[in-house]
């Protein structure tokens, strides 16, 4: 197989990010296809046995096992790298395994970990239960508090972990003040990157070290695989990721693959779209509601910061009723929007965070977070957003909004 560029990355590094969607780190076989291929394989066979000794002394640059390489994978792997403006990336079964895979290659016992307090059920599950049973201490702080960050520095604290926006409550954190204090204390930041994804957000052009995504959300964008990445320095992922991945093997498959990179190719589309409806029905909600979480919206405290991180507002955000009575009264009445904890999908989703996404963690920690008994997630997705509003204004209307 050959690169369509060549060897190098000289000539595609320089295209903008929905350039890079469609054809970065695009290789075609000797058939030529337009459309990356799918190998589906575990195995490779060698020319000679000096050739598999060669391989897995790193002396030759084939493929040896569909853990380590399969050449749909590399493609993936390759193009969410040039549009993170990143050195490599290493794709995972799932968003929670790119977490998790990202936090454990670089933590050991006895080292610190500060995260913010407001992120997906999973991974506060990930710093409140998982890292201590190995020795890893943790202090969760309100991301959006810059002097938070400093405050909760210790001799041994290693990595700055957070969301931005945070799910569900779609807290902003200063991307570069964060990034570069970590910097001056040595300390490595993981950014879950998955609302905004490289088309709206590039969190590396601001000074983050890694960058971890759930791409089951809006890189496939729509609703049909599970999937991961975490794109950094090639350092940090071939000395510190590849080694834990290796071993664990928490590997996408490649008809996974295949699929996300079908999904990239209308990323910049969809995304922006969906920001557009998002904010269409934004506008609708605010005032109905008690209180709306849209960073897109001027009334939002951290829309300022927002825009000027983000290019655009992104299709997911949250709003409050009155309690879970209420909360529930409303999912009950939609007749368009779907009933789900998935986001990222075309199609337009609405969850009960309390009650779904965030049910394993304990109602102390869901206060802290900001995770209230009233609060409603909702992705946008590509239907008319008048349909959508109306949807919405009769489903308000029969919970007493």
């Amino acid at each position: 197989m050959k690169r369509t560029t060549g060897t190098d990355r000289s000539i595609t590094q320089g295209w903008r990010s929905a350039t890079q969607a469609v054809r970065g780190g695009t290789w075609r076989s000797e058939a030529g296809e337009t459309s990356e291929a799918l190998f589906l394989t575990s195995g490779y066979a060698y020319d000679d046995a000096e050739t598999a000794a060669a391989r897995f002394r790193g002396e030759d640059p084939g493929m040896t096992y569909s853990r380590l390489q399969n050449p749909t994978v590399a493609m993936l792997e390759e193009r969410i790298a040039l549009m993170d403006k990143a050195e490599a990336c290493r794709v995972q079964a799932s968003g929670m395994a790119a977490m998790t895979a990202a936090l454990l290659c670089q933590l050991s016992q006895g080292d610190h970990v500060v995260a913010g307090r407001a992120a997906f059920g999973s991974c506060r599950w990930l710093v409140d239960q998982l890292l201590p049973r190995f020795g890893i201490a943790s202090t969760t702080i309100d991301a959006r508090d810059n002097a938070a960050w400093e405050a909760a520095i210790q001799p041994n604290t290693k990595v700055f972990f957070f969301e931005t926006p945070a799910n569900p409550t779609m807290d902003i954190v200063d991307l570069k003040a964060v990034c570069d204090l970590a910097k001056a204390h040595g300390i490595t930041t993981v950014v879950d990157n998955a609302f905004a994804t490289p088309a709206l957000q590039r969190p590396i052009e601001w000074g983050a070290d890694v960058v971890a995504y759930s791409a089951t959300k809006m890189m496939d964008g729509q609703g049909r695989v599970l999937a991961g990445a975490v794109a950094g320095s090639a350092q940090f992922i071939n000395d510190k990721l590849l080694p834990f991945q290796r071993n664990t093997g928490p590997n996408l498959s490649p008809f996974n693959a295949w699929v996300v990179l079908k999904g990239l190719e209308t990323l910049d589309l969809r995304i922006r779209r969906q920001s557009e409806n998002s904010m269409a029905v934004g506008k609708m909600l605010e005032g109905r509601v008690p209180k709306i979480n849209h960073p897109g919206l001027a009334s939002f405290p951290q829309h300022n910061l927002a825009m000027q991180q983000m290019d655009a507002c992104g299709g997911i955000f949250s709003f409050e009723v009155e309690g879970r009575a209420q909360a529930h009264a409303l999912l009950n009445a939609l007749q368009l929007i779907d009933i789900s904890n998935n986001i990222g999908d075309s199609r337009s989703l609405m969850c009960h965070n309390a009650s779904t996404t965030h049910y394993s963690v304990s109602a102390e920690a869901r206060e802290e977070m900001g995770v209230t008994e009233g609060m409603l997630r909702l992705n946008v997705g590509l239907e008319d957003p008048a349909d959508l509003i109306e949807d919405l204004d009769q489903a308000l209307r029969s919970a007493g909004l």
